[in-house]
């Protein structure tokens, strides 16, 4: 099964599915043409992008990220002041250095074929790329959809989905393997474990516990860098819409006393002006965790900041916790529906990550498994519906503001569950089914294609 630390990747902004997931696919597009021996055949090169991708792209900087990867950049690696430079060094020369080693010609308005009325049928973030020899012959072609989460499949791939996206590359046998939230918990109780034992047992089926707990406690320290980045910076948002980044501002609002003398209101406004901060930084091209998604990176971060500030007895042992739990309820998620804005709307993604972070600071907090399930899924219920419909395709307006909300939400939630030790009348897994079907009868103009909401009845912002 997928590794729930697998739900966060270290990257780039500002949106995992178009972003991160198309830099993901150039570049496995290029290293496919490299390890078949055909990269240096390559002369020629087009690249599709349909549905969603294109409806959006340039404002998600698709168009960057694709000429990025197929240049042989990574999202977790790629220094983000370069990913410009790609773009407009192709543009200028009209050559793309294929895979960072084979120049081939690629001329910006006529290979880079954007399909805005064309989706395709396997998901709505679909790309095709194309490599051709000198004589204009196809050399190699492959279609490529990014899930959410900076996911990525082949058309092949997208056959059996469910079983390759929910699997590692090596199969490995684990010892609690699960896939819906009654199986995770029946295992928590039978075993005496807690969701993040359970989780890191099957981690070191693999591995050692060191490099599990590393690897975790890696990805909630760049959560922090990022939010600390965003409480700095000043100035104004890439992009068109000139929005000011707030977070300084507010933080310094909020922090005209000494941060044990913040009050308990003020302390849920910080939470919120943490995640701001990092979603400022995401719409920035700057490096943030997906969480589980770029559009929805800074709700968790904003929880887990809020914990380290105002909790005593906060260890690594904690936090590596806090990462764990979250990791497992996206999961499932991930496994039962989906964490793609373009498959089922902003609930697949800002409702994830409030639900993720709730049944976080609820195990963090001491709360028991039922307590955590029970957190998740108020959560993701009062996220029920939630549609995607950024302004300008700008991961912006609502989506920073919606990250701050999600986190405030996703503390008072968890208080509320940790008062109560009683099952919630709706499961989990039945919120987790819920959210799919209503993603499915969503109209397709409120699933990140800024054809309809405040993506159209604003005006000017």
């Amino acid at each position: 099964m997928l590794s729930p630390l697998k739900m966060f990747a270290i990257g780039i902004g500002p949106s995992s599915s178009h972003t991160v997931g198309p830099m993901k696919a150039g570049l496995e597009f290029a290293n496919q043409l490299r390890s078949s021996g055909l990269l240096n055949q390559a002369a020629h090169l087009q690249a599709h992008l349909f549905g969603s991708l294109a409806l959006t792209g340039e404002g998600h900087g698709t168009f960057l990220a694709v000429l990025s990867g197929l240049s042989g950049e990574h999202p977790r690696t790629i220094n983000p002041d370069n990913i410009y430079l790609i773009t407009d060094k192709v543009k200028k020369d009209k050559v793309l250095l294929l895979g960072g080693e084979r120049s081939v010609d690629f001329n910006y308005e006529h290979d880079l074929i954007i399909h805005k009325d064309e989706f395709l049928p396997e998901h709505a973030n679909g790309m095709r790329f194309v490599a051709f020899d000198e004589s204009g012959n196809t050399l190699y072609q492959q279609e490529y959809f990014s899930i959410g989460g900076g996911f990525i499949l082949t058309k092949e791939q997208m056959i059996d989905r469910k079983s390759n996206e929910g699997n590692d590359s090596e199969s490995v046998t684990i010892p609690y393997p699960f896939t819906t939230a009654a199986e995770l918990l029946t295992l928590c109780q039978q075993h005496n474990l807690t969701i993040a034992q359970l989780v890191m047992a099957n981690e070191t089926a693999t591995r050692s516990y060191q490099e599990a707990f590393a690897e975790a406690l890696e990805i909630a320290n760049v959560m922090r860098e990022s939010v600390q980045h965003g409480l700095r910076r000043e100035g104004v948002l890439p992009g068109g819409l000139h929005v000011k980044r707030r977070a300084p501002h507010l933080y310094n609002q909020l922090m005209r006393n000494d941060l044990n003398l913040v009050s308990h209101q003020d302390r849920r406004l910080l939470a919120m002006t943490y995640a701001i901060a990092v979603n400022e930084e995401n719409a920035s091209f700057s490096r943030v965790v997906t969480a589980p998604t770029n559009g929805s990176a800074g709700t968790i971060p904003g929880v887990l900041e809020y914990y380290r500030n105002f909790y005593l007895g906060v260890t690594d042992d904690k936090v590596v916790e806090f990462i764990l739990t979250a990791g497992a309820i996206g999961v499932l998620y991930k496994y039962n529906a989906s964490i793609s804005a373009a498959e089922v709307g902003c609930q697949g993604e800002i409702g994830v990550a409030c639900s993720m972070a709730a049944a976080a600071l609820t195990a963090v907090l001491g709360g028991n498994v039922q307590q955590i399930e029970k957190a998740a899924e108020i959560a993701m219920e009062h996220c029920l519906g939630m549609t995607c419909d950024p302004i300008d395709g700008l991961v912006q307006i609502p989506c920073i503001e919606r990250n701050g909300v999600a986190a405030s939400k996703a503390i008072d939630i968890s208080k509320l569950a940790l008062l109560e030790n009683e099952p919630g009348k709706v499961s989990l897994d039945a919120v987790i089914h819920t959210m799919m079907e209503t993603g499915r009868d969503m109209s397709s103009r409120y699933k990140e294609t800024a054809l309809a909401g405040l993506a159209v009845n604003v005006v000017e912002c």
